[in-house]
């Protein structure tokens, strides 16, 4: 089997580094990831200045671009071959909710998807990577069983993982995204010149945190999977909004 190991965290993270570590043993392992952290840089392609591609001593290769600059350099010129699987990740803290968003993890693994190659994101829930360890455990087993059971089509899994040793979990769940209450308010400062700025505020709390949502499953200690889709559309809507452009 064939992988495509990506991240945001950057080619140098010690989550993309466990992760490469767990999956050599299932099969081909290439990284290309980038060069510096790119959290939160969402779906975002660099469009309007040349992309250089370098390789690290350890064999990961990396770019001076975002997530999903990395996959699509990888797919569509990069590689000499169609991988298997993309697994991104071991992200540096949680994807979940709306932070799906947002995430360059999971971007990365949109990337795969889009070019219909089955995708899994994995992230940590927490910001130090305690519990490494059990996040690569558990990397390795879902990759493990996708090797031995592969999807029937293309799917993009988001995984997010408790940051506990692996004995203390649960189980794995199958989920759907929660939701979070809006971000904390900016936050404001002085810079040394004089310069008004602006810092981003944390993400706000749970909203929906109910047990089958991704919150449910991390705060009872399990894995959470859930199955993403790149289709926007309100499809229960359509017909509302048709009614309202056809109203005089």
């Amino acid at each position: 089997m064939r992988i495509l190991v990506s991240n945001d965290d950057g080619y140098n993270a010690a989550g993309i580094e466990a992760l490469a570590a767990a999956l050599r043993p299932l099969g081909d392992v290439t990284v290309v990831a980038p060069e510096t952290n790119c959290s939160a840089a969402s779906n975002s392609l660099t469009l309007r200045r040349p992309l250089s591609v370098r390789q690290a001593a350890n064999g990961f290769h990396f770019i001076n671009g975002t997530p999903s600059d990395c996959v699509h350099v990888a797919l569509t010129g990069l590689l000499g071959f169609r991988p298997d699987l993309l697994v991104s990740g071991i992200n540096n803290g949680a994807n979940m909710g709306d932070d799906t968003l947002y995430s360059g993890t999971v971007a990365a693994a949109m990337e795969g998807y889009l070019f219909g190659v089955p995708s899994m994101a994995f992230s940590l829930v927490d910001r130090e990577w305690r519990h490494l360890d059990c996040a690569a455990r558990v990397a390795h087993d879902l990759v493990a069983r996708f090797r031995d059971r592969p999807w029937d089509e293309p799917l993009l899994l988001n995984v997010n993982i408790p940051a506990v040793p692996h004995r203390d979990l649960t189980g794995l769940r199958t989920t759907r995204l929660g939701r979070r209450h809006p971000a904390e308010p900016v936050i404001r400062s002085i810079t040394p010149y004089g310069d008004t700025v602006y810092w981003i505020g944390p993400v706000g709390r749970a909203l929906d945190g109910g047990a089958e949502t991704d919150f449910g499953a991390i705060e009872a200690r399990a894995v959470s999977m859930t199955p993403l889709r790149v289709d926007l559309t309100d499809h229960a809507r359509t017909d509302a909004i048709a009614r309202w452009m056809e109203d005089q």
